[in-house]
């Protein structure tokens, strides 16, 4: 395989792992093994619908027969992976590249401190997987970890009896979409400590908190989950755009470097907010036409078809308007 050259391979399975979340098993048609890759890497795939993705392999490094990918549906993204979910099946080729690694494991770390949100898994399982298939086979002296896994609801969570059965190593926490129920992330970042690398993958708002929680620790220490330049996170560019308040009528300008929230407070909007982070909800703000991209950690599925986080969330253009 070339880097930028597409080789097909084969479905070999298709499993529903949790809610709206899609494993694929991919092996070569001919059997031949699949180049290397090392933990956190992605791999770049020409979707059923034609568009370009990158996915995070969930398997160890230690398989050289198979690549494993888990997507998940996104309604209200631009249709990558809603084909991947609803029409790639068994039995069918996916064009695929080679994999690529932005999200790294420190070789001289001595301890792991993993940090996941939803599909933000996929990455942490395989670098969870591999220290773990260390201590299966002595290969080296295994490196202790702790895992917290942060979801929704158990339906949405992907692999959980496999973290579950991690038992003091993982912990898996559910918020059942209540912010009062979120998990505190602060005791296990609070003292930073020699040789201990952070690794978070999730949703904006979830790595926006955990880089303010870990403002103190060296910035070599912390690692988040990202495709390269310009496509960090999986969002579009921002853009300008315009907020209409429904009730009174204004029209307030969004600049592309600007949040909702920071042009609401400007114009004199009085919008509760606390982290402006994307976690915490208290932005929370209904929404009554608009197409907007959603950044946040608290809003489920069901939610996002009339309401929005505004201290991250942003329309990916022209106007948005709100219920204020």
């Amino acid at each position: 395989m070339h880097p930028n050259s597409w080789t097909s391979l084969k479905v070999q399975r298709r499993t529903v792992v949790a809610s709206d979340i899609v494993e694929f098993e991919l092996r070569h048609p001919e059997g031949a093994p699949l180049p290397p890759f090392s933990p956190g890497a992605h791999l770049r795939v020409q979707t059923p619908s034609g568009a370009e993705r990158k996915y995070s392999l969930v398997n160890p490094p230690s398989d050289r027969e198979r690549f494993v990918i888990a997507v998940k549906r996104d309604a209200g993204g631009r249709g990558g992976s809603v084909s991947m979910a609803d029409c790639l099946q068994a039995g069918m080729t996916l064009p695929v590249g080679e994999p690529d690694n932005a999200f790294p494991m420190a070789e001289n770390a001595k301890r792991f401190i993993f940090i996941a949100g939803g599909i933000g898994i996929t990455p942490i399982l395989c670098m969870v997987r591999s220290l773990l298939g260390y201590e299966e086979t002595l290969e080296r002296e295994p490196v202790p970890f702790k895992l917290h896994y942060l979801t929704r609801d158990a339906a949405s969570t992907a692999y959980r009896d496999e973290v579950l059965a991690m038992g003091a190593k993982a912990i898996v926490h559910h918020d059942e979409g209540d912010m009062a129920n979120a998990h505190d992330l602060w005791p296990a970042l609070e003292k930073p400590v020699a040789g201990t690398h952070v690794y978070c993958c999730g949703p904006r708002g979830l790595m926006d908190a955990v880089r303010d929680m870990t403002g103190h620790w060296s910035d070599a220490a912390i690692h988040f989950e990202s495709f390269g330049v310009g496509d960090a996170s999986m969002f579009e560019p921002n853009q300008a755009f315009t907020v209409k308040l429904a009730r009174s009528g204004d029209v307030i300008p969004v600049a592309p470097q600007q949040t909702a929230l920071e042009a609401l407070l400007a114009h004199g909007c009085r919008v509760s907010s606390s982290c402006e982070a994307g976690s915490c909800g208290s932005c929370r703000t209904g929404y009554l036409a608009g197409d907007v991209e959603h950044r946040d950690l608290v809003l489920g599925e069901d939610e996002k078809s009339h309401q929005i986080m505004v201290c991250v969330s942003r329309a990916r253009g022209g106007e948005l308007v709100l219920d204020l």
